[in-house]
């Protein structure tokens, strides 16, 4: 899917909140600003400079774009910060040529700073600079390079790596065999009700059958579709299913009989209607539609307007280094499996 960080400002905050990138990002630019508060900041002049655009044109975007540029890195110093900043530049520079160089009014009350986000930021914004033209397809390289180092070059199953994957799929294993026991036990219709009720879960969750996710991440056949969700999405799916099954045990012992097709249907809805899901099912689909756009490069158009930016913890809990491959979760968690085998 081709991205256009100029019009996209989910692809660009994607961008600032993955760190790994983003240090790679920083080594490849290669750029020195006034090391100040632990980053180096760059003036307006340094950054119209480096873009080789007009300050004023800085200023613009400054403008327009204040609000995403403030949040990414760009401060206003005044009084005390500003002092302080000036010492730093003249610590780090050698004269007061240097430091008009860089575009410091000794006089000015206040004076703009970038940090290395806010610098990028800019970068991704500026349609007038070939230079800025020229580093947003080298962001977005490094950033594929960055996510296809740690996956082993495929995003297919990025989920797993998240350390609480494992757990979570081994438990919901048991608790979707509660589900297919109780459909089999309570349910008098044939065995066309298992992939029905399934599908009427996924449904209820993020709007897709499970063929139709299949579509979309293009697996093969035989490849589980689980094995492709995220722990939180896994864990939604585990309550529905063991929720349910309760539901119709307690239903079955009520009437005396195994329910039929529309008294199944009429106790479905009226779970699936509880108002405690709707919070539960709202955080699952920005998860599951936000992180697949950003590590999946995969669009569900059902849950485009659950569309947000990848937060930070989760670039880290797939990419950074909390995060585990399957090999390594199973070695950490063989304790915790033989345990819960022994409590079965």
């Amino acid at each position: 899917m081709k991205k256009s960080l100029t019009n996209s400002p989910l692809e660009r905050q994607n961008i600032m909140n993955n760190q790994l990138a983003l240090s790679e990002i920083e080594k490849a630019v290669g750029i020195k600003g006034v090391l100040f508060e632990g980053s180096y900041r760059f003036t307006k002049k340094q950054i119209a400079s480096f873009y080789k655009v007009d300050e004023r044109t800085i200023d613009r975007y400054l403008e327009k774009y204040n609000k995403e540029i403030n949040e990414n890195g760009y401060i206003v110093l005044r009084a005390k910060s500003l002092q302080e900043y000036k010492l730093a530049v003249n610590h780090q520079y050698v004269d007061d040529i240097d430091v008009v160089n860089i575009g410091i009014n000794k006089k000015s009350p206040i004076i703009g700073i970038f940090d290395f986000r806010s610098f990028l930021n800019i970068g991704m914004l500026l349609t007038e600079s070939d230079i800025a033209r020229e580093l947003r397809s080298t962001i977005l390289d490094i950033v594929i390079d960055t996510i296809n180092k740690k996956t082993g070059g495929g995003t297919k199953y990025i989920n797993q790596r998240d350390s609480n994957f494992v757990v979570t799929y081994f438990k919901n294993e048991n608790y979707r065999k509660a589900f297919t026991d109780s459909l089999r036990d309570f349910v008098d219709m044939g065995n066309f009700k298992y992939p029905l009720y399934t599908d009427k879960i996924y449904k209820a969750i993020f709007k897709e059958k499970a063929d139709e996710y299949r579509k979309i991440l293009k697996l093969e056949p035989k490849e589980n579709v689980r094995k492709t969700l995220y722990s939180e999405v896994l864990l939604l799916i585990s309550s529905y299913e063991f929720g349910f099954s309760k539901l119709l045990k307690e239903e079955y012992s009520k009437l005396g009989k195994k329910l039929d097709t529309w008294e199944t249907e009429k106790l479905f809805v009226e779970f699936c209607n509880q108002p405690h899901w709707y919070p539960l099912i709202e955080d699952a689909r920005v998860k599951m539609a936000s992180r697949d756009l950003g590590f999946r490069d995969t669009l569900h158009l059902q849950l485009k307007e659950y569309l947000a930016p990848i937060p930070r913890e989760d670039f880290e809990k797939f990419i950074g280094s909390s995060s585990r491959n399957v090999e390594e979760q199973l070695e950490q968690f063989h304790e915790v499996f033989k345990r819960l085998k022994e409590r079965d």
